[in-house]
């Protein structure tokens, strides 16, 4: 079966100048894989492949069998099809994410292929880099990173998606005229949202891996994502709430936390403090 592939207009050019504007030439392609691939689900795989073409740089994400159930898809569907779907959802509702530049699917005897080519952020680096040097960064580039990923946590909850793995490593920011912009990766896992649990869930996600963020740092993410003064009394609620969430999870065992987060391959220990509770 062979489904209609998707090719973004902007990488139409450089993409047949390279003869890979098909499926067939970039399943076929041989990289080198730029991390393991993935082979969590029954007898499938999903691998990532950087792609360097004259004009454009890509990462190449290629399934086999690599399957997710739901109640619209209840035999299963490749993952790379709802990150697609997420990626063009984003793009409708004008939230900073990554493009697409080819997405496409075939099913052949007992195998579910699945490809999808997304743009280099070139120029950009994700936040949990700029966190590992936090201590040696400038209070006043601090506080623009920080401005940065709160205004992102706000466009996308007034979007009404939930991320679903809000980390600073799926969060890429690249510097502009004045202070610095953000965007989001890793879409698999972005649900519409419909609770303020599903809120807090993301913004808890994004400070607990973000240990080394000081007090007045945390106050002033929430303040910006809130839209509200930094002595506001939604800050003291949303700390209460965050740290709820935070005892439940440190209740539950290692894998048990990462089944919630849909992530199980980084563990940090940044937590929200009890006596943060009353803001």
């Amino acid at each position: 079966m062979t489904t209609q592939d998707f090719i973004a207009a902007a990488d139409l050019s450089p993409l047949e100048s390279a003869g890979l504007a098909d499926f067939d030439a970039l399943w076929q392609l041989e990289l080198a894989a730029v991390e393991h691939p993935n082979t969590g689900r029954g007898k499938g795989w999903s691998s990532v492949c950087r792609l360097d073409l004259p004009e454009r740089s890509y990462f190449l994400k290629r399934q086999c069998n690599h399957l997710t159930r739901s109640l619209t898809h209840p035999f299963g569907e490749p993952t790379l099809a709802r990150e697609f779907r997420n990626i063009r959802r984003y793009a409708e509702r004008q939230v900073p994410a990554i493009g697409a530049a080819f997405f496409g699917m075939r099913k052949a005897a007992r195998e579910r292929r699945a490809i999808l080519l997304t743009p280099a952020l070139l120029g950009w680096r994700d936040m949990s880099g700029w966190l590992a040097g936090w201590p040696e960064c400038p209070p006043e580039r601090r506080g623009e990173l920080i401005d940065a990923c709160g205004l992102l946590a706000r466009r996308l909850h007034a979007a009404r998606l939930a991320h679903g793995c809000f980390y600073p490593r799926h969060i890429f920011v690249r510097a502009r005229e004045r202070g610095f912009t953000a965007c989001l990766i890793d879409l698999e896992k972005s649900r519409p949202l419909h609770f303020r649990r599903e809120r807090v869930r993301d913004v808890e996600q994004f400070l607990r891996y973000a240990p080394q963020f000081s007090e007045a740092e945390i106050d002033r993410f929430l303040a910006l994502y809130l839209e509200a003064p930094a002595n506001a009394p939604e800050i003291g609620h949303w700390r209460q709430w965050l740290a709820r969430r935070q005892r439940k999870k440190q209740g539950a065992s290692p894998v048990d936390v990462g089944r919630q987060d849909g992530d199980d391959q980084h563990q940090h220990p940044g937590q929200i403090k009890p006596e943060q509770e009353n803001g």
